[in-house]
C-alpha cells in the first residue's frame, strides 16, 4: 500500500541512549519498501569555510551545530514524494563529504537524531515522537565505545567533551524536549515490549488509510 503522505516517526535521546536500536529494530520490523532511515547526525552543517583546528572545536551536541533548515526543506521535499540529495558527515575530517546519497520517499521515515524535538518546525513535520530514556552512566559508557571504534577518538578526548560540551547541552537541550514526546521508551533496544507497541502503532496508521 503507497500512502498518500509518508509518516514520519522521529525518534530522539541523549547520546548512547539506544534510539538508533529503536530505529533500527522498527526498521527491521516493517516492510523493507515502505520504510526508510534517516539519520540527524548526516544534517551537521558544512565547515568547508573552517580550517581543521577550527572544525575540531565544534559542539556537535549543540542545535546550532545541525542544518535543520536543509534536513526540514528535505524532509518537506520527501513528504511530496519528490526524492532528495541526503549529505554525509565524516566526523574524521570534522566536514561532510563532497558525495550524496540518493533518497527517494517511502511509506515510513524514520528520523533518529538528538534534538528532533528541540526545534519546533522539526516537531511539527513529525507524526510519532519518541524519546528514548536511557541512564547517564549506560550512555557515556556506549559513547565511549562508538567513538573509540567508529570515530578513531581517544578515551581522554572522549571525556572532556563529554564532561565540557555533551553533558551541558544534554541537560539544557536534550532532557527538557522530551515533554514533547509521545511516549517515552525506557532503557532503549531492550524494551521489546514498547518497541513492539510503537510497531503496531505504525502498521495500524499505514492499514487505516
Amino acid at each position: 500500500m503507497t500512502l498518500e503522505r509518508p509518516i514520519i516517526v522521529g525518534i530522539t535521546g541523549g547520546t548512547g541512549s539506544g534510539k538508533s536500536t529503536v530505529a533500527k529494530s522498527i526498521f527491521k520490523s516493517l516492510p523493507r519498501k515502505s520504510v526508510l532511515v534517516i539519520e540527524q547526525d548526516s544534517y551537521y552543517k558544512d565547515q568547508s569555510h573552517l580550517n581543521y583546528e577550527e572544525r575540531i572545536k565544534t559542539n556537535y551536541d549543540h542545535p546550532l551545530a545541525f542544518d535543520n533548515e536543509l534536513l526540514i526543506a528535505h524532509l518537506s521535499q520527501l513528504l511530496k514524494g519528490q526524492a532528495v540529495e541526503k549529505p554525509i558527515y565524516d566526523f574524521e575530517i570534522h566536514n561532510r563529504k563532497k558525495e550524496t546519497i540518493k533518497v527517494t520517499p517511502k511509506d515510513i521515515i524514520i528520523l533518529e537524531g538528538i534534538l528532533l524535538l528541540e526545534d519546533e518546525k522539526l516537531r511539527e513535520l513529525l507524526d510519532i515522537k519518541i524519546f528514548v530514556d536511557t541512564d547517564p552512566d549506560v550512555r557515556i559508557i556506549r559513547r565511549i565505545l562508538r567513538d573509540i571504534k567508529e570515530r578513531g577518538r581517544t578515551l581522554e578526548s572522549i571525556i572532556e567533551q563529554y564532561m565540557t560540551t555533551v553533558r551541558p547541552a544534554h541537560m539544557q537541550f536534550i532532557e527538557p524536549s522530551k515533554k514533547y514526546a509521545d511516549i517515552i521508551i525506557p532503557e532503549g533496544g531492550y524494551n521489546k515490549v514498547a518497541i513492539d507497541i510503537m510497531v503496531t502503532k505504525v502498521k495500524s496508521m499505514i492499514n487505516n488509510v
